[in-house]
């Protein structure tokens, strides 16, 4: 994607600025709130009973506020997005507006459906979470990594410049087997991979409140083990020196380090790392209810059922939300785990 032309730099500022939304450069859409996994680290799978899902008419209702707001990149999240019959559909509408579509996916029904994907989608994000069978037992899904792998090749050969990359939570159950994570990912074909440390606290992930202490402790790595987490972090950086020049290895050596620095943290032995993000100034989150966010951790701004998306994010209530938020004093900020920068001349690479 080409960088942003002079006018949308300008209205980035603005917003940065004012704290009123003038570009929206990122919009993150769940189609479904389903999933078709049950991962141990995730609650969303335990509202499948309670289906909610976009329509047609709800993507058709959100493009004024995209063409008004300078859109140029959706991704696509969950749940699993494409256990939304229509999901083809919303790309068709979106691309006609020249946006550019990423889909975050389990990975589990690439292969069924290849072909669209190539034609709709200009890149996918997969969940890899361990080599087969661990990445099958966090999962709880028997066959889950096969049908990963299956996917992520017969993409690759029909169309070798696809990009897919993977992303791994690193938590109590998988950080011993890191290095097979990332001799996994090699071996599937993936362009790259990134990781990232287990929220426990939030309510995101369909948690109707947060975990309790013996649930976090569950995901989260004990006292005891922080030691070994460390370790493991320095013999990858020591190790895996050419994945991290050639960028198979999403994150720096420093960056990486910050996982086993998120640990220490939870723990009262640091701060948490600093995060540096502009999120709620460059995107919104539009869950399959309708509920806009600010990000997938923040409290909801309104619903694109009662309002235009515009509307929301311009309203008194969300730009005074914006005005005070201090993300070194939000609790949700504090212990973010997924954070975004976009300054407004950067360039988005879909």
């Amino acid at each position: 994607m080409s960088a942003p032309s002079l006018y949308h730099t300008f209205q980035r500022y603005r917003t940065l600025q004012t704290d009123k939304i003038t570009a929206l450069p990122i919009v993150i859409l769940m189609p479904h709130s389903a999933c078709n996994c049950k991962c141990v680290m995730c609650d969303i799978w335990k509202g499948n009973h309670n289906l909610k899902q976009l329509t047609e008419r709800d993507i058709e209702g959100l493009l004024d506020s995209l063409r008004r707001l300078g859109t140029r990149y959706v991704a696509m999240s969950g749940g699993e997005a494409l256990l939304n019959p229509n999901f083809f559909r919303f790309c068709a509408i979106l691309k006609k507006e020249d946006i550019k579509i990423s889909l975050l996916s389990t990975g589990l029904s690439l292969a069924r459906h290849a072909d669209n994907l190539l034609l709709w989608v200009n890149d996918i994000i997969v969940s890899l979470d361990g080599d087969e069978k661990l990445h099958d037992t966090i999962r709880n899904i028997p066959g889950a990594y096969r049908k990963l792998k299956e996917g992520v090749q017969l993409l690759h050969s029909k169309n070798p410049d696809f990009r897919i990359t993977g992303r791994t939570v690193i938590h109590r159950l998988n950080f011993r087997h890191w290095p097979a994570i990332i001799d996994a990912a090699a071996d599937m074909g993936l362009d790259q991979i990134s990781f990232l440390p287990a929220d426990v606290s939030s309510e995101a992930f369909n948690r109707a409140n947060p975990w309790d202490e013996p649930r976090q402790h569950e995901i989260l790595p004990s006292k005891e083990e922080l030691p070994e987490v460390l370790e493991m972090i320095r013999s990858l950086i020591r190790d895996y020196q050419p994945f991290f020049g050639s960028r198979f290895i999403a994150e720096s050596p420093a960056k990486l380090s910050k996982i086993g620095e998120y640990y220490t943290a939870s723990y009262g032995m640091n701060a948490f790392p600093y995060k540096k993000c502009n999120a709620p100034w460059v995107s919104t989150v539009v869950e399959a209810d309708g509920t806009v966010r600010p990000c997938f951790f923040l409290p909801p701004l309104g619903n694109i059922h009662e309002n235009t998306l515009t509307d929301i994010l311009n309203s008194p209530a969300a730009i005074e939300f914006r005005k005070n938020l201090d993300m070194d004093t939000n609790s949700a900020c504090v212990k973010c785990v997924c954070y975004l920068h976009l300054s407004p001349g950067t360039k988005l690479n879909v």
